[in-house]
């Protein structure tokens, strides 16, 4: 039965699916307004995604329904085959298969009610979630594990793409490296990618901003990153109305943390202010909003932040945008880790991602650092860029990231650790980043190629201490 299954999944084209009680679990929900919407499963939606990405086959959307919702979710997965207020579903196949001048046994259907008996019939491949009606389970080649809205699509979309592509679901091997849209790599092999994280430590001046670029410029770091925030999404409603002391006085903890966002206004001006000193920048997003609003600008990386290795609304976000991303792992689990790592390998086998450690202390005692988990997720992920996002005090704990083999590392940059705000304590200053990027190329150096040879600077010390001379080295004294 396996493989009869197998062969008529190879055949697939087209996926058509009804809506009600498969894309969602069959509730109704209403907007302000009163129209009828659909609730939709995430994962669903990848599985349209990866079906389009790994084995070229496009979705289609057959429903008796007619909410705003669908129209919204099927615009946003670039279904273009959608049919709302469908009364006859064989008909409107039947014209599907006509235009598309596909075979009956070249579709597959998955549908949950008696409406979809005839279409059911009429496909090469068919399938049901687990809690359709009776009668529907006993006549569908596959009955899903999952129910409807709870992602049995995606269940019968990977079956059809293991099918075609024989793809492994788990983390693949890479190459080893990431290319960023300007053309530089981070990644085995290349030069470690050093950041400077301004972060919020700009207090919300622009003019400290650029300081702190001209900083990171004269310090040879590779990049400045900072963050990127929609208050109103991210402070806690509770926390809304506490009074804070502030630089600018006392005001509610709402109010302090729009005045510390920079606009378009300020990322506009940190865009041409980078490119014309030749410095990379990026942000780490903490809300899809402020993935939409940086999405307006052109940077080479997102960073995913330690708090955010959780929200796969926020990954999928990013995901969506193409650009490549850089994974950080503190306060997290090693089951987190790998279900991210699932998740983002899901949408794309191939998306450029990079994962760092980190601890999520501030600062960080060195006994908790555990630099070896450096190694660990190269064991893990082979291929993936591995770095390091410290939050000690201190720089060689850094420079020992790196000779552990780290391809890149980030540190929080102050322009004074003792400026008001959070993250000035657990900050590296502009001498001390000098500092941390000059001995971060001499371990560079020093590592070498791993090939055991004598230096000319060796032969001195040869000649006059050595008892023994082998002949090769003899006869070059002698000559």
């Amino acid at each position: 039965m396996k493989d009869i299954l197998q062969q008529k999944a190879t055949r697939i084209q087209l996926l058509i699916t009804d809506c009600d009680g498969v894309l969602t679990d069959g509730g109704v929900y209403y907007g302000a307004n009163g129209e009828e919407n659909k609730k939709f499963n995430m994962r669903d939606g990848m599985g349209v995604e990866r079906l389009r990405k790994l084995a070229g086959i496009e979705t289609a959307i057959i429903t008796g329904e007619k909410s705003p919702s669908v129209v919204a979710r099927a615009e946003k997965l670039n279904i273009t085959e959608l049919h709302l207020f469908a009364k006859n579903k064989p008909e409107v196949l039947r014209d599907i298969m006509t235009r598309l001048e596909l075979k009956a046994e070249e579709v597959a259907y998955i549908g949950d009610d008696y409406n979809d008996a005839e279409v059911l019939k009429m496909v090469g491949l068919s399938a049901a979630p687990a809690d359709a009606l009776p009668g529907i389970r006993n006549m569908v080649d596959y009955v899903c594990h999952a129910n409807g809205g709870d992602a049995c699509f995606r269940e019968f979309a990977e079956l059809i793409i293991e099918a075609q592509t024989g793809a492994n679901q788990g983390v693949p091997v890479k190459n080893g490296a990431v290319t960023l849209s300007n053309g530089r790599k981070i990644g085995a092999g290349e030069p470690c990618y050093i950041i400077a994280e301004i972060g919020i430590n700009h207090n919300g001046s622009l003019e400290i901003a650029k300081q702190l670029i001209d900083e990171a410029v004269a310090a040879k770091a590779d990049a400045v990153k900072f963050q990127k925030r929609t208050p109103e999404i991210c402070v806690p409603k509770d926390q809304w109305e506490i009074m804070r002391d502030t630089p600018w006085g006392r005001m509610s903890y709402i109010d302090y943390k729009r005045k510390t966002e920079f606009g378009i206004a300020e990322y506009a001006a940190i865009d041409q202010y980078c490119k014309k000193l030749g410095i990379d920048w990026f942000v780490s997003p903490w809300d899809v909003n402020s993935v939409d609003f940086m999405e307006q600008l052109d940077t080479v990386i997102y960073k995913l932040a330690s708090a955010s290795l959780t929200d796969t609304a926020l990954i999928e976000k990013i995901l969506q945008t193409g650009r490549p991303l850089m994974l950080s792992t503190g306060m997290s689990t090693m089951n987190e880790i790998d279900t991210a790592m699932a998740f983002i390998h899901q949408y794309d086998p191939n998306y450029p991602v990079m994962v760092a450690h980190s601890t999520s202390a501030y600062p960080c005692k060195p006994e908790e650092l555990n630099l070896r988990m450096i190694q660990t997720l190269e064991q893990k992920f082979p291929g993936i860029p591995v770095g390091y996002s410290g939050h000690e005090t201190g720089l060689a704990t850094t420079v020992g990231a790196v000779a552990m083999g780290a391809t890149f590392v980030e540190r929080h940059f102050t322009l004074d650790r003792a400026m008001w705000g959070s993250d000035h304590a657990a900050s590296v200053e502009p001498q001390g980043l000098q500092r941390l990027v000059r001995d971060i190329r001499d371990v560079e150096t020093a590592a070498g190629d791993g090939i055991k040879k004598v230096y000319e600077s060796e032969l001195a010390p040869m000649k006059r201490l050595r008892v023994n001379i082998s002949a090769e080295y003899n006869e070059k004294f002698n000559a």
